[in-house]
């Protein structure tokens, strides 16, 4: 088995925490929103969509953002009595670099897309019957039907992710892409222990296409608590600069849009 560690705030540099407290900051200010409201991010999202059916994607036909090349849709399907359902998180095409190059070594049984159709996959988010996220995991290939890039290149590519419009809810978007930012160190984990969890299943089963192993779904998986997470950056800060007039609270700080 594979250790898989959840990250921690001591072991983040002062850049990055400053930037997970501006990011925690404009998730704040989405879920106030809602709050306010009466609704919570799963029941926007689903607001007006019909009869909610295991596996078809919600919004119908994804929610993209044509600038960013930001994508990402919700439902649910895995047998998890915590789970109501999740999130998946992709960048396409122009979003990737043209040196991002697809790994190789792998049978291919599968076609991935390809040339304008790239497509590579963050991460799913587990969310609660109550519309909170509760954790957030990794997946083999053939789940999301993307296209197999390195670890390494995806999590070059993480702070791209941002759906800047107002369909289907505004809200739902900037809190996507504010909790993607908020959670950048786990994603980078998650990332990097399901390429070490395939490589071992590919030594493992040299004449099987790893990629397409249908025992083999999620790679890894790591549970989030926003508001535990947020208060160890803060208080990470106020460690290191003493002065608590020097930190970026989550009542402070101000994410410009």
């Amino acid at each position: 088995m594979i250790e898989l560690t959840t990250p921690r705030a001591a072991e983040l540099d002062d850049l990055t925490l400053k930037e997970l407290m501006e990011a925690g900051a404009e998730l704040d200010t989405c879920t106030r929103a809602l709050t306010k409201g009466g609704i919570n991010v799963v029941g926007e999202l689903l607001r007006g969509q019909g009869t909610f059916y295991e596996m078809d994607h919600y919004p119908e036909g994804d929610v993209y953002d044509a600038d960013h090349h930001a994508q990402y849709y919700y439902h649910a399907h895995r047998d998890d009595a915590d789970e109501h359902g999740h999130f998946h998180t992709f960048l396409r095409g122009s979003a990737l670099p043209d040196n991002m190059i697809p790994e190789t070594g792998f049978q291919e049984t599968q076609p991935w897309p390809r040339g304008e159709d790239v497509v590579a996959h963050l991460v799913a988010i587990s969310m609660d019957v109550w519309g909170k996220p509760i954790g957030l995991f990794a997946t083999n290939r053939w789940v999301t039907d993307e296209t197999w890039f390195s670890a390494e290149d995806v999590i070059r590519q993480i702070e791209r992710f941002q759906v800047d419009h107002a369909w289907p809810s505004w809200a739902v978007n900037l809190w996507l892409s504010a909790l993607i930012r908020l959670y950048r160190p786990h994603i980078e984990q998650l990332l990097r222990h399901r390429d070490a969890v395939i490589a071992r299943r590919h030594l493992e089963t040299p004449d099987t296409d790893v990629l397409e192993d249908r025992s083999l779904e999620i790679t890894g998986q790591l549970a989030i608590t926003p508001d535990q997470w947020q208060e160890a950056l803060a208080r990470e800060w106020r460690n290191r600069h003493l002065s608590t007039a020097d930190t970026p609270s989550r009542q402070q700080s101000h994410v410009s849009h």
